[in-house]
């Protein structure tokens, strides 16, 4: 993200630790500075007020629901109105159909997914929205001990297997629409390996992915952390490839709810947004915030796992099980001085291109117009403001990815039919 993206509230980044912890005390000071602004703070009452005070917001157990929970532990909700319940769901598929259906009011959740049910792929048809960006980065390619020992440390050498040894080679994603998959099939494709044809995918939960490894269900997975560290640690696999490798600084789950939900309650969606985005800036202030974080969501009613296997990547200690370690600057954020939270329209295209590039889509959709519908920019922008953070100058953003090609949204038709390794 180019710094002039950003107005001077945005404050300069400095990649050592140490530079770390001093931009966490300005962004605590900052914060209450903001705070004590007229206009800055909890929305006024009378119109601003939320229209529904109680909101449910389902997470999965995955350390990028730190935001949500932290928004009701550490009780930002409350400034804004509202009494956040977070609900621990099973499955993406279990979200989206509770998102459907009105039982949760909003949710941490698969940026592809919130597409995918707005185009009626991967399930149920319904209008959806997506209000903010919750996480960037954060996720891993996780391939078994079984490849290690015929040799395969990454994707060159996974390729060289299928060519050398056909069979069935089994990788999971989280849910078809989803960014697992879709950072999956790209890095397969990246090594010439058609996730379509030359090898067999399955979905599987992601609190359920170490298990059906370790009995040989699969030969790789794609999840979020804490899963593929889970994985080194239980010693039944290795990091090949992590998502920051695939794209740095790579949209993941959002804040997403129902287009009804937001027509019905702009307020409360404001509300919800605000405080998501209090917590995320919490959680990146600091070094103890973010282990407080590790502390709070490795407990059994969220992610229900050892502290430590949630921390370690967090706070970007990286071990791929292989003998490397390294620290990871780019490892989950939550925050990123306001960078990581906008909506951008171009994100939300890019699933939409590799949906058409994967026959998800049998045709190609008006991409801008989908995500202008989907992406709700003013309700960010809104509750941005109320925190005081700063915003883009674009809706668009330029990244290259891990095969060199650059992707900034301007004709998403011709990106998403360039690619060699497709269903074509």
């Amino acid at each position: 993200m180019d710094d002039k993206l950003f107005d001077a509230r945005t404050l300069l980044r400095d990649p050592s630790r140490r530079g770390f912890l001093r931009q966490g005390a300005a962004l605590g000071a900052g914060a209450a500075l903001m705070s004590a602004l007229p206009g800055s703070g909890a929305f006024a009452a009378g119109s601003d007020a939320p229209e529904k005070k109680e909101v449910r917001i389902g997470f999965i157990p995955l350390t990028d629901c730190a935001s949500v929970v932290m928004a009701a532990v550490n009780k930002f909700d409350e400034k804004y109105g509202i009494k956040i319940i977070p609900s621990k769901e099973a499955s993406w598929a279990a979200v989206r159909d509770k998102l459907v259906n009105g039982e949760l009011d909003a949710a941490h959740v698969l940026y592809g997914l919130v597409y995918g049910v707005h185009l009626g792929i991967g399930g149920p048809k319904k209008d959806m929205a997506v209000l903010m960006s919750i996480n960037n980065n954060g996720q891993a390619i996780t391939l078994s001990n079984k490849l290690k020992e015929q040799g395969v440390t990454d994707g060159a050498g996974l390729k060289k297997l299928i060519v050398s040894k056909p069979g069935e080679y089994t990788f999971a994603q989280t849910f078809p629409t989803g960014t697992h998959a879709m950072w999956l099939y790209y890095w397969l494709a990246a090594n010439d390996i058609n996730p379509m044809k030359d090898v067999k995918v399955i979905t599987v939960p992601p609190p359920q992915m170490v298990a059906n490894m370790r009995v040989g269900n699969m030969d790789g997975f794609c999840v979020g952390e804490p899963w593929n560290n889970r994985a080194i640690i239980d010693n039944i696999g290795f990091t090949a490839v992590t998502t920051q490798d695939i794209w740095v600084d790579h949209p993941e789950k959002v804040l997403g709810t129902t287009a009804e939900f937001v027509q019905k309650n702009p307020n409360t969606a404001r509300a919800m947004t605000a405080a998501v985005l209090e917590a995320g800036r919490w959680i990146d202030a600091s070094l103890g915030n973010r282990q407080k974080t590790a502390e709070t969501i490795a407990q059994k009613s969220y992610v229900n796992t050892d502290m430590d296997v949630i921390l370690a990547r967090m706070l970007g200690r990286y071990q791929n099980g292989l003998g490397k370690s390294w620290d990871d600057k780019n490892a989950m954020k939550f925050f990123n001085d306001g960078a990581v939270n906008f909506p951008y329209l171009s994100d939300g295209m890019w699933f939409l291109t590799q949906h058409r590039r994967w026959g998800l889509l049998k045709s190609d959709p008006d991409y801008l117009a989908v995500a202008r519908a989907v992406n709700r920019t003013d309700i960010y922008r809104q509750a941005a403001t109320a925190v005081g953070i700063g915003l883009p100058k674009s809706d668009m953003r330029t990244s290259k990815l891990i095969d060199g090609v650059v992707w900034d949204g301007r004709d998403p038709k011709k990106y998403a039919g360039s690619f060699k390794v497709n269903t074509a």
